[in-house]
């Protein structure tokens, strides 16, 4: 079953008349002004953009003077960084273990009272946040691939943090991803509060073939971003709530597998998801719109053949506001909104896992206007960045042996 929740095509924006490139050049025109910083030859070079700057937009370059401490070194596939009051930072790996790292560098011992994880493959201990009212609450969030009977999916678990901070209290899975899957791959899992205090959760479609279609089920949680009350029940004004056979806590559908979010200081949510070759995207993500994913989507297949009955634009499916042709392999998401470094508020910085290098875009009101690449020369696969209330950037890698890194002044 196939489902478009939105009659509005493109997010509302017009498709826009992209000259030719020259040949083996990019997918748009190349001119004085504006060279994009992507000059490798797309692996779809026949798909054309829906709207000019829609990908390889110009390369910008800050110019900003920064600092990098590697603050840890050491940690297993850390895939999450959260800070907390104080300047103290907690920190996810995957094997299972949530730490906190002090200000200064020093690692702790993994805080008890966590629920098992399916580490396999992709799987894992996976996110982390503070609950809005964590100042008098103590309350953390985290994702994880839970096993269970016939496979695993994704889950989200709520917990105190007790006053020595080496425990996990009251501990409860307020959400389940359904159906349970025997992968392991595609689980999404960013975790993102909104400024109404609603909890954005994002899920994969599990990656198997025989699995994509259900992105476009709304029987099913795969593929979708979901919204939560923050004690896991389900908002009324969710666009499927009351609908029979749906679940209620989906918000958007049609996604391939979103490792990426992070509200604007407008308050609206941006999502950035994996392609296959080719065919990573941001999203603006609103309620009840379906984005696409397997019939609607750039790119190309990693054997190299087409996405089986996929086009890059359909009416009733949105249209990725970005997307890069080849891929970054895209995770974490924060928009800057520091004092640290001025020039940089409003930017969105993404984590690049692919290229291994932090991702920073310029917007301006629903259009990409630059990118710029940074911390390219440490050569880490990038797997999450958030920014401190000192106004630094934390970033953690995605290596057998992670490193923590504050960027800085």
């Amino acid at each position: 079953m196939l489902i478009a929740l939105s009659a509005c095509s493109s997010q509302g924006r017009p498709a826009a008349t992209v000259p030719d490139p020259p040949a083996g050049a990019d997918s748009v025109a190349v001119t004085a002004a504006c060279r994009p910083l992507e000059t490798r030859a797309a692996n779809a070079p026949a798909q054309r953009p829906a709207f000019e700057g829609q990908t390889r937009t110009c390369g910008i370059a800050s110019n900003v003077a920064f600092q990098v401490t590697v603050l840890a070194r050491g940690l297993v596939h850390p895939w999450a960084v959260e800070p907390l009051p104080g300047g103290d930072l907690l920190v996810t790996e995957r094997p299972g273990r949530l730490r906190i790292v002090s200000a200064s560098g020093q690692v702790g011992a993994p805080i008890t009272g966590l629920p098992a994880v399916d580490a396999r493959g992709q799987g894992g201990l996976l996110d982390v946040a503070l609950s809005p009212s964590f100042a008098s609450d103590r309350a953390i969030y985290w994702s994880f691939a839970e096993p269970r009977q016939g496979g695993n999916a994704t889950s989200v678990a709520r917990g105190v943090l007790s006053a020595d901070r080496r425990s996990l209290e009251n501990v409860r899975v307020i959400f389940r991803a359904l159906p349970t899957y025997d992968g392991t791959m595609h689980y999404g899992s960013r975790l993102a509060f909104a400024p109404d205090g609603a909890l954005i959760v994002t899920l994969g479609e599990r990656s198997d073939t025989p699995m994509r279609p259900q992105a476009q089920q709304p029987g099913s949680h795969m593929g979708k971003i979901v919204r939560l009350n923050a004690d896991g029940s389900v908002p009324d004004d969710n666009p499927l709530a009351g609908e029979a056979g749906a679940r209620p806590e989906i918000w958007s559908l049609g996604h391939r597998n979103v490792q990426a979010a992070a509200f604007d200081a407008d308050g609206r949510l941006w999502a950035i998801e994996h392609g296959t070759r080719g065919g990573d995207e941001l999203n603006l993500i609103e309620k009840g719109r379906n984005y696409g994913w397997p019939i609607v989507a750039y790119g190309i297949e990693y054997d190299g053949s087409p996405i089986a009955g996929a086009v890059t634009a359909r009416d009733g499916y949105e249209q990725p506001v970005y997307y890069w042709d080849p891929v970054i392999a895209p995770s974490g998401a924060q928009f800057y909104s520091g004092a640290a470094f001025p020039e940089w508020r409003g930017s969105l910085f993404i984590g690049s896992l692919k290229e291994k290098r932090l991702v920073r875009l310029t917007i301006d009101g629903e259009r990409v206007t630059g990118e710029e690449h940074l911390l390219v020369e440490r050569g880490q696969r990038v797997r999450d960045v958030r920014e401190g209330p000192d106004g630094a950037l934390y970033v953690v890698t995605d290596e057998q042996s992670g490193e923590l890194w504050k960027v800085a002044r």
